[in-house]
């Protein structure tokens, strides 16, 4: 089972590498989380990165694989970070849909996003 995590870890890893050189820009860390199915607020997400073992003296430092893999197995093998439950997504998306027809429009959703 380790194993199968560790390469859903390295494909999600993978996907924000983008020179291909097993690194990641430190502020794409969350999102990576986030993609494993974990939800951990801010302050976590600052917490986790603590624990793996980086030189990054600025916000614009990197992340290699090798020293985030074995932190975020850790969390997924201790289900650390539960999924927000669907009744809450639902109560969201609930709250969005005004005219209640089941469907967010996309400029709906873009403005309540970026502006409420």
């Amino acid at each position: 089972i380790v194993a199968e995590i560790e390469k859903k870890i390295t494909e999600a890893f993978e996907v924000f590498d983008r020179e291909s050189n097993k690194t990641v820009d430190v502020r794409e860390i969350g999102c990576i989380i986030r993609s494993l199915g974990c939800f951990p607020n801010e302050t976590e997400v600052q917490e986790l990165l603590a624990q793996v073992n980086m030189e990054v003296e600025e916000p614009g430092g990197f992340i290699h694989l090798e020293q985030f893999l074995p932190v975020m197995t850790k969390v997924l093998l201790e289900r650390r970070f539960w999924p927000i439950p669907e009744d809450v997504i639902l109560h969201a998306f609930e709250a969005l849909d005004e005219n209640k027809c089941g469907y967010i429009i996309k400029d709906d959703l873009v403005k309540h996003l970026t502006e409420e």
